[in-house]
């Protein structure tokens, strides 16, 4: 539906008219217009219908266009018609000012800027003019853009903002995508849009809006709560395309049982322009009739902005009590929730995420994306815990918190709902590009920094550091650099939130703690890599034949199918080429046949075992892959590369488990949950293709396969086989969308017994963020160091940052999540020269009651299921 745009086009003014604004001639046909819509409206078994036809029909009866003072006669009749009140009972709906502006989509951000500007002066016109007027505007962003753009603009809207008819929502910086950004990430989406709307306008927002986005992860009501905000609207469930939603008006419970209120304005639109059809429609179309007698009603022009303009508050007020239509009031977000919770006490419950049935290709649109977000959130963990580590323990060390508020914002700038997501244009993606390069350039010197910092000593040779950002002890093989370009293999162990001086060259031949990989080629061409902890065979063309636990000898691939399967699917979806994959992509289904021979070992064991071979996926696009088995290590690796040249095509790799189980787990922000692996209902069904972070897993009692990634997000488990969608050929809005070199590594783990005891979620964080090799100024330190650590495995340590207030630069702010989804007493062990602890909330607002007792440098914190918790710690003074 919506085409690539065409760069060259051009426009030409060839005339411009000047025209006397009649407002009495205004006021008529917004009158005959109601009217009219009245009359079709109600329909012919209503009386009121009828008395607004012929209210109608008299006022053109008595006037003459020709003779101006037979204008107020017939303002008259209508004035008696829309005079005549509704009774008590009547459905209110709080018609609210509103501007969507995409950050990006069809258009650059430098254009976003200019449209801020356009749609906001004419909505300070409005409110000179209408005192009634109230306009609601999101994301922090934009008013950022303003006020570095248009100083004069952003005074207006301050003055206004005072007036209370100027009013910031949402909280967050942009509003972003809600399944694709991390935990963390969504955490700094309201962290930075809350400071901004405070340091601007005096206070933080109350309510969460995110009118225009591709579905809602069950973490959220648990974010909005810790900042500070117990309010949620938005609408795109009603684009659903299999199921309708059943609410209007609900709470949502998240993961770990937190509550919001939630509306969906019944119109199902953020784009109203006050007619009758749509104040009828929110009325009629309203799911929980009975249950509340209040609605939203979104006016203006959106999208590419606009908003309000005087003909649709023209509208609203004439109808603003009449009978036969339901009550309209020019209002605002907070006078609408005020309402709601007034009605909340028979609001239904829904519970899990919002999943929207639609717009599921924005999994995988645009891998380069994708990856590019994944990287640069685990850039920005790692920076931040260094960069603490370095304050604690260096006086000299400036932690660089302007320069990380810069690159945060670049990174929820680009988690904006149309860029991570893939549905903009090419010159949007390249934008995005450009942030990702610079975070990627920023954040490699401030590694550098901190790690110089961190290991700051006697003058000497530059040293390797090995630094492991992750709050559990790891024993990795980490490919050193040496001397002339080259690599060595080394196992290195390095403790939780810690570091470890790199083994020597001298040193690099240990006893292995482990079994060694044992790499074994038949004379038929297939390979066997094996560590002793799991067995991988792959026929000649590269599939997986078989995967073992060996300890058990449990098989994990299903009998008679092959692994690493690559499949092709035709995808030409119904409207939105980025958006959408359709269901009836699946039935297009064809494997990609390897030739045989192709099948090389690369690495002959010891340490690694490898094996490596080609793909031809059409005449256009080819792979090739790296399979990987290190020593010690619960997973294998494939490492790809695609060179990807297609058009309305879909890549998955599928892995056939021999595991039987109708539930599904899949990782998300803080946590995981499960969905359905059949298709018994229509919900069911519609989850054909879904989103997931970091891994998903299939397990039945006893045993499961756990498929792992460092950069995708589409995934889905149908029966046994677990798929993970790896790259699409959409051709609008952006027609060169994916096409190119790719590179990305998924990972398979068999595990005995649940995944949390057998260690999948650390797994796939171990994938995602590898240990760093970093260059220290002088002699690294002789003797392995930890921050911090954790008693229970079901607690991970999220981030590791400085606070935000100024006031604050000693203090460190800790966030935990509980990922089990378990109750647990778990004892943080510190390290570092800690003064005082508390508990705050996710806007760093210290907890009143939150005192936390240091004891033998340890933190007792008490979770429950999901549970996000975040701790202040006050760090001593440095020594003079």
């Amino acid at each position: 539906m919506i085409a690539a745009p065409d760069p060259e086009k051009m426009f030409h003014l060839s005339r411009a008219e000047l025209a006397v604004f009649h407002r009495d001639v205004h006021k008529l046909l917004v009158d005959l217009e109601l009217l009219l819509g009245i009359a079709k409206g109600l329909g012919d078994d209503n009386q009121r219908s009828f008395q607004a036809l012929y209210t109608a029909n008299q006022m053109v009866n008595v006037c003459d266009p020709a003779q101006p003072d037979t204008y107020p006669v017939a303002a008259a009749l209508a004035s008696k018609f829309f005079g005549q009140r509704g009774g008590e009972s009547q459905h209110t709906i709080h018609a609210i000012g509103h501007c969507h502006i995409d950050t990006a989509w069809l258009w650059p951000f430098k254009e976003t800027v200019r449209k801020c500007a356009r749609s906001w002066v004419t909505a300070v016109k409005l409110m000179e003019q209408n005192a009634e007027f109230i306009f609601a505007c999101s994301q922090a962003q934009q008013l950022e853009w303003v006020k570095s753009h248009y100083p004069g603009l952003r005074s207006r809207l301050q003055e206004f903002a005072c007036r209370g008819q100027f009013v910031p929502v949402g909280g967050t910086w942009v509003e972003m995508d809600g399944n694709l950004p991390s935990g963390e990430a969504m955490v700094r989406q309201f962290l930075q849009g809350q400071n901004f709307f405070l340091q601007e306008f005096g206070k933080m927002c109350t309510e969460f809006w995110l009118p225009d986005t591709f579905g809602y992860s069950a973490q959220l009501p648990q974010i909005m709560r810790g900042c500070g905000i117990t309010r949620f609207l938005t609408q795109k469930l009603s684009w659903n395309l299999v199921n309708s939603f059943p609410h209007h008006t609900f709470f949502w419970e998240g993961l770990d049982g937190s509550r919001v209120l939630v509306h969906f304005p019944p119109g199902d639109s953020y784009g109203m322009q006050g007619n009758v059809e749509e104040v009828l429609k929110t009325v009629t179309n309203n799911r929980d009739k009975g249950r509340t007698n209040h609605s939203a009603f979104l006016f203006g022009f959106g999208d590419g902005g606009g908003g309000p303009t005087q003909t649709m508050l023209d509208r609203l007020k004439r109808l603003g009590n009449t009978d036969g239509l339901p009550r309209v009031q020019l209002s605002s977000p907070e006078q609408l929730f005020m309402a709601l919770e007034r009605d909340s006490g028979q609001l239904c419950t829904w519970v899990g995420e919002l999943f929207l049935e639609l717009h599921n290709g924005t999994y995988t649109t645009h891998a380069q994306l994708k990856k590019g977000n994944r990287e640069c959130e685990q850039i920005l963990h790692d920076v931040e815990l260094l960069s603490s580590l370095a304050l604690a323990r260096s006086a000299q060390f400036l932690y660089p918190a302007a320069q990380l508020q810069h690159l945060w914002r670049l990174l929820l700038l680009n988690q904006f709902h149309d860029v991570v997501t893939g549905s903009c244009i090419q010159q949007v993606a390249e934008d995005a590009m450009s942030h990702y390069k610079d975070i990627r350039s920023h954040g490699s010197a401030l590694l550098g920094a901190a790690a110089a910092a961190l290991c700051a000593g006697e003058p000497g040779p530059e040293a390797l550091l090995i630094v492991n950002t992750l709050p559990w002890k790891r024993t990795e093989v980490v490919a050193l650099p040496r001397s002339g370009g080259a690599h060595s293999l080394a196992l290195v162990t390095v403790p939780s939130v810690g570091y470890a001086p790199a083994p020597t060259p001298t040193s690099l031949r240990p006893l292995l703690p482990q079994q060694p990989v044992f790499v074994v080629q038949e004379t038929d061409g297939s390979v066997t890599l094996d560590n002793g902890i799991i067995r991988v065979k792959l026929d000649p063309t590269g599939c997986l034949i078989s995967l073992v636990l060996v300890a058990s000898g449990r098989e994990a691939i299903a009998e008679g199918a092959l692994g690493n399967q690559f499949v092709l699917f035709d995808d030409v979806p119904l409207y939105w080429d980025a958006w959408d994959v359709m269901d009836y992509h699946l039935e297009t289904r064809k494997p990609v046949l390897g030739q045989a021979g192709t099948l090389a070992v690369g690495t002959e064991g010891g340490l690694r075992g490898s094996v490596w071979f080609l793909l031809q996926i059409s005449p256009n696009s080819r792979l090739s892959q790296e399979v990987v088995l290190d020593v010690g290590c619960p997973y294998v690796c494939f490492h790809t590369e695609v060179h990807w040249h297609e058009a309305h095509k879909f890549l998955k790799v599928e892995f056939p488990a021999r595991v039987r189980s109708t539930q599904a787990t899949y990782e998300i922000q803080f946590g995981h949950l499960q969905r359905p692996t059949h298709s018994n209902t229509s919900w069911d069904w519609a989850r054909f293709e879904v989103w997931a972070h970091r891994w998903i897993d299939l397990s039945e009692c006893g045993f499961g396969l756990a498929l792992l990634n460092n950069c995708k997000y589409g995934a889905s488990v149908r029966d046994n086989v677990l798929s993970l969608s790896l790259l699409r050929a959409p051709k609008a809005p952006d027609a060169t969308a994916d096409m190119g070199r790719h590179e990305f590594t998924y990972a398979l783990m068999p595990h005995k017994g649940s995944f949390q005891e057998a260690g999948v979620i650390q797994a796939a964080y171990n994938l995602n963020f590898p240990l760093l090799a970093l260059s220290t100024p002088g002699p690294a330190p002789a003797t392995a160091w930890s921050a911090f650590s954790l008693s229970s495995p079901a607690v991970v340590l999220e981030t590791i940052k400085q606070a935000e207030k100024s006031s604050q630069n000693r203090t460190l702010v800790l966030r935990l999540y509980e990922a089990h989804g378990s109750h647990v007493d778990c004892w943080l062990h510190i390290s570092l020269p800690v003064q005082e602890a508390f508990l705050c909330n996710l806007l760093e607002e210290r907890d009143p009651a939150g005192h936390l007792a240091l004891q033998d440098n340890r933190l007792k914190v008490t979770f429950s299921p999901f549970q996000v918790r975040s701790l202040l710690l006050v760090l001593q003074p440095p020594p003079n």
